[in-house]
């Protein structure tokens, strides 16, 4: 019995290194990349601003990585979440759906009172919002407007994002560290804390931000709302909501221009 844990160990050993080094590799080069992206983009803004469309090798690069990666390694790709379901496949949405409202739900509160204690008291910020003549209350909306907003946020942030971390890094993790923690419906493990680890860390490889540590947070909800679904719909329901939230209230906290 000895001998055989022994002969085994070096095995193991060798393909978590393996796996632990394939996806730090995938994660590094993938977010180089995209910083190199975002400062070319910057740098043809002004030149000519519609030159900006660069940045949509961002989203390419957080879908198609890992599934190059598959490609190379000589798996199939779809045995990860690497896909949405058909938009007319209502029930492969609704569960998600659901779940994603709830959480919603259940944190929304809670963060509007965080916000506002963390903007007015720690920053001084006030909030841009007031009653009209009409009885109606006006804020500051996004200078671009909701609906750009709501795009950008689900199709060129929350959607590649999940495919990169969560139904990759996330997935590909838990084959050498085997979800045993039961906790609210979903089985998670390691991997849960380390994709939630270096997805904090990555915002700021691309731009360095004092606050990305605290994406840690939303990030445990995200894998597990993966766990949960076996998919990454949820989460990038999820996940999007909390940016058009922040981008919203950063506007109502007069933390970014106004519409001219």
């Amino acid at each position: 019995m000895g001998d055989t844990r022994s002969s085994r160990l070096p095995d193991a050993t060798q393909r978590t290194r393996a796996v632990i080094g394939e996806v730090l590799a995938l994660w590094l080069v993938t977010l180089v990349v995209i910083r190199l992206v975002v400062q070319l983009s910057d740098g043809l803004q002004s030149i000519w601003p519609p030159l900006e469309i660069v940045l949509a090798i961002v989203p390419i690069l957080f879908m198609y990585g890992p599934v190059w990666l598959c490609n190379w390694r000589g798996v199939d790709s779809y045995d990860y979440p690497l896909a949405l379901p058909a938009f007319n496949d209502r029930e492969a949405w609704r569960g998600p759906l659901l779940l994603s409202a709830g959480v919603i739900a259940f944190v929304t509160v809670p963060w509007l009172l965080g916000y506002h204690w963390w903007q007015t008291t720690l920053f001084g910020h006030e909030l841009s919002c007031g009653q009209t003549s009409n009885w109606f209350v006006s804020c500051t909306w996004p200078a671009d407007g909701m609906l750009k907003l709501i795009g950008y946020h689900l199709f060129f942030v929350a959607i590649p994002e999940e495919f990169f971390y969560r139904g990759y890094i996330q997935s590909r993790l838990d084959e050498i560290f085997e979800p045993t923690w039961k906790l609210f419906g979903a089985t998670i493990g390691p991997s849960l804390l380390i994709t939630s680890f270096i997805f904090a860390i990555g915002h700021s490889v691309v731009v360095v931000q004092w606050w990305h540590i605290f994406i840690f947070v939303p990030s445990l909800v995200f894998g597990w709302m993966r766990a949960r679904t076996d998919g990454i719909v949820a989460g990038a329901l999820f996940h999007a909501w909390c940016n058009i939230t922040v981008s919203t209230l950063d506007a109502w906290y007069g933390l970014t221009v106004p519409p001219g």
